[in-house]
């Protein structure tokens, strides 16, 4: 291929088109996140969560108005640059041997779609030496509420498993990112590039910002204790019985059980199977959905 603008640019099209090829194909597993993940698009790349300790409820209106304000040293999220670039050289260009790289950014647009998955489960794996917006770790046995301390979580020795209400008015975890797709760019300008000149290789690569985060722990519950229906019920009602600072019902109700390999029988045993081992209607039969990931342990 001679090397022109015109050929170049068919080349950056064909290597576009092989990332989205990847990026957009719907491989099992890909998306489960989103099911318990808010998805902010941030236009600053550094924002503030101090909402979340005040939920705006309404309240009976007795004389002025009552002013709420955002709280100082909000909880704040920072956004991360994220990239991936792979080099062409000018000879496999010169030589037509460019279709080596179509497989190549097929398989980044694979891993870049499962780019936030891994972060988002990182996040929720590591709740339990993470802070929250209230200062705590996102998984803690303190948290302070109306004057008091809340429990959201199990201590033990086993593999993390995570009760979740994914129907509430604020999903429990936060992506914040600066594009909803990875943008992908290209530095190709024989005349103009540095790198070209001393590299002898074309650039093409993706960029995006994102953070992981956490939005409102009454929605969620951690637990490193065995997976049996007493624990599930003890963490079950621990989640419906989350209130905000003046003491009334949030309404949570868990609605999905999230475990990894180690877990994945427990769970279904728990709350899958109409009767338990003795033969005896099981009383969690259904009561949530089952989530088994690959990203946990």
């Amino acid at each position: 291929m001679i090397i022109n603008a015109d050929n170049l640019r068919t080349l950056r099209t064909a290597l576009n088109a092989a990332f989205n090829r990847g990026f957009n194909e719907q491989a099992a597993g890909i998306d489960d996140f989103w099911m318990f993940t808010e998805d902010i698009i941030s236009p600053t790349g550094d924002e503030e969560y101090g909402w979340l300790e005040d939920i705006p409820m309404p309240r009976k209106w007795e004389g002025d108005r009552f002013v709420a304000n955002l709280k100082q040293n909000a909880y704040r999220l920072t956004e991360e640059p994220y990239e991936r670039t792979i080099g062409v050289k000018r000879r496999h260009i010169e030589t037509d041997r460019y279709g080596l790289y179509n497989k190549r950014y097929e398989l980044m647009g694979k891993a870049a779609r499962r780019h936030p998955a891994a972060l988002m489960f990182d996040q929720l794996l590591n709740g339990f030496t993470r802070e929250c917006y209230d200062g705590q770790y996102f998984f803690d046995t303190d948290h302070p509420v109306a004057g008091g301390v809340v429990s959201n979580m199990q201590a033990g020795a086993g593999a993390a498993w995570f009760l979740l209400d994914t129907r509430n008015f604020i999903k429990p975890l936060i992506m914040q990112r600066a594009y909803r797709e990875y943008i992908f760019e290209s530095k190709d300008d024989a005349s103009q590039s540095d790198h070209v000149f001393t590299r002898d290789e074309f650039l093409y690569g993706i960029r995006n910002y994102l953070v992981p985060g956490y939005g409102f722990w009454q929605l969620a519950f951690g637990s490193k204790a065995t997976l049996d229906a007493t624990n599930f019920g003890a963490a079950y009602n621990a989640l419906m019985g989350m209130t905000n600072d003046t003491g009334e019902p949030l309404g949570v109700m868990p609605n999905l059980l999230v475990v990894g390999k180690t877990n994945r029988e427990p769970a279904l045993n728990v709350v899958k199977r109409d009767r338990d081992s003795n033969g005896a209607s099981n009383i969690n039969y259904q009561a949530v959905d089952v989530l088994v990931t690959p990203w946990l342990p």
